[in-house]
C-alpha cells in the first residue's frame, strides 16, 4: 500500500523543469545587434556603434574586421543587421544593414562585400532609404533572405509615423530586393505612380525582427509598439500593417493612437500589452533542445527575457518566458550549426542557451 501510495504521488505531482542557463562566451562594450554563421561554424556580428567581427566559437577569439563604413552611431542608429548570401561558400558575399549618415541627417541603407580573410572588400551600397531625417530612432533594420532567393529588410517610420502609410516613401516598409540590390519586376507596386517599387509591404512602426519559416518560407516580421502594440505578423504581399492608423498601442504620455481594427489592415497573429520591446527573432532549427524545434524565439528588450512561442497552424498556442532573471536587453538571436541557440544583449554579452 505504502508503495502504490508513492507512485500515486508521483504520478499526481507536477513536473518541474530545471531552469535553462546562459552561458556567456564573449563580452565587449557595445550592444550585439546583428549575427549569423560562416560555413566553418564562426560567427559573424554586428556592434552598434560600427564594428563588426568574426567569432570562433571554440577558442573565444574575436577578430574585428576590416573595411567598414562611417555609420550613423547615435540614439538607435549604428551599425545593424548581418546575414551572409545563402551561396556564401561560392561567393563571400555579406550582407549588412547600417544608419547612413548624410550631413546631419541619417536613414537605413544596406550593404554588400565580400569578406577576404578579415577585411570587407569590394562593397557595394544596393539600397538608401528615402528619405533621411534628423530623428536617431527606428530605422529597423533585419534582413533575410527569402526562399524565392531575394532579400528582404524592414525600415522602421523614423519617427516620422505618417510615413508608414505613404507608399513614396520607405519608412516604415518591409522591402524586397534582388540581391544585387535590383528590384524585382513582380514586386506589388512596381510601376504604380507615387509609389517606390522596392516595398513589399507596408504599415509597421519598428520592426527590428524578421525570419524565414523552415518549412513553409512564410516570412514573419516582429516590430515594436509604443507603449503596448508589439506584434508578430505573418507577412503577405503588399499587404498594409496598419500602423498608425491600427494598433493596440498608446502614447507613452497616456492617449490611445487610431483604432484596433480596420478594413483592408491585416491583423497581428499575436501582440503584447505592455510592451515587451521585442527585437531579433528566429525559428529554432537545431537538435539541442529536440522540444522547441520549429518554436519561434523572440529577443526583448524592455521585457528582459527571452519568449519562446508555440505555434500550431499558424497560431500562438502557447508562449513562455527564459533567462528573466538574468535582467539584460536580450538584442539578437541565430541557431547555430552546432544546435545551440545564440544570443547577444545590450549589454555586449555573446552566449548560448544551455537545455536544462
Amino acid at each position: 500500500m505504502r508503495n502504490a501510495l508513492i507512485l500515486m504521488i508521483l504520478i499526481l505531482a507536477p513536473t518541474v523543469r530545471a531552469e535553462v542557463k546562459f552561458e556567456v562566451l564573449h563580452k565587449i562594450n557595445d550592444a550585439i545587434w546583428g549575427m549569423d554563421f560562416l560555413p566553418d561554424g564562426r560567427m559573424i556580428f554586428t556592434a552598434r556603434e560600427g564594428k563588426m567581427f568574426l567569432f570562433d566559437v571554440k577558442t573565444k577569439v574575436a577578430t574585428e574586421l576590416k573595411g567598414l563604413p562611417k555609420v550613423y552611431a547615435s540614439g538607435q542608429g549604428g551599425l545593424l543587421d548581418v546575414r551572409l548570401h545563402p551561396e556564401f561558400s561560392k561567393n563571400n558575399y555579406v550582407y549588412f544593414t547600417y544608419a547612413e549618415p548624410q550631413g546631419d541627417l541619417a536613414t537605413t541603407a544596406l550593404m554588400r562585400a565580400e569578406l577576404v580573410g578579415t577585411e570587407l572588400k569590394n562593397s557595394q551600397k544596393l539600397f538608401s532609404g528615402l528619405k533621411a531625417n534628423d530623428n536617431d530612432i527606428h530605422f529597423g533594420s533585419r534582413i533575410e533572405f527569402g526562399k524565392d532567393g531575394h532579400v528582404y529588410i524592414t525600415m522602421g517610420d523614423r519617427g516620422e509615423r505618417d510615413f508608414a502609410q505613404d507608399l513614396s516613401r520607405h519608412q516604415g516598409k518591409l522591402l524586397r530586393l534582388k540581391d544585387d540590390g535590383t528590384v524585382p519586376t513582380d514586386n506589388p507596386f512596381v510601376g504604380k505612380k507615387d509609389a517606390r517599387p522596392e516595398i513589399w509591404s507596408y504599415g509597421h512602426r519598428s520592426p527590428q525582427g524578421l525570419v524565414r519559416h523552415p518549412e513553409t518560407g512564410e516570412l514573419w516580421e516582429v516590430e515594436m509598439g509604443p507603449r503596448g502594440g508589439d506584434e508578430v505578423n505573418l507577412i503577405q504581399r503588399g499587404a498594409n500593417y496598419g500602423w498608425p492608423v491600427i494598433t493596440y498601442g498608446k502614447e507613452y504620455w497616456g492617449p490611445g493612437i487610431g483604432d484596433e481594427k480596420k478594413k483592408g489592415m491585416e491583423q497581428p497573429l499575436v501582440y503584447w500589452v505592455p510592451s515587451i520591446s521585442p527585437s531579433g527573432a528566429t525559428f529554432y532549427t537545431g537538435d539541442k533542445y529536440p522540444l522547441w524545434k520549429n518554436n519561434l524565439f523572440l529577443a526583448t528588450l524592455s521585457g528582459e527575457h527571452l519568449r519562446r512561442l508555440e505555434i500550431k497552424d499558424n497560431k500562438v498556442i502557447k508562449q513562455e518566458k527564459l533567462l528573466g532573471k538574468l535582467e539584460y536587453r536580450w538584442r539578437s538571436l541565430r541557431t547555430g550549426p552546432d544546435g545551440y541557440l545564440y544570443l547577444g544583449s545590450d549589454e555586449g554579452r555573446i552566449g548560448r542557451l544551455l537545455a536544462p
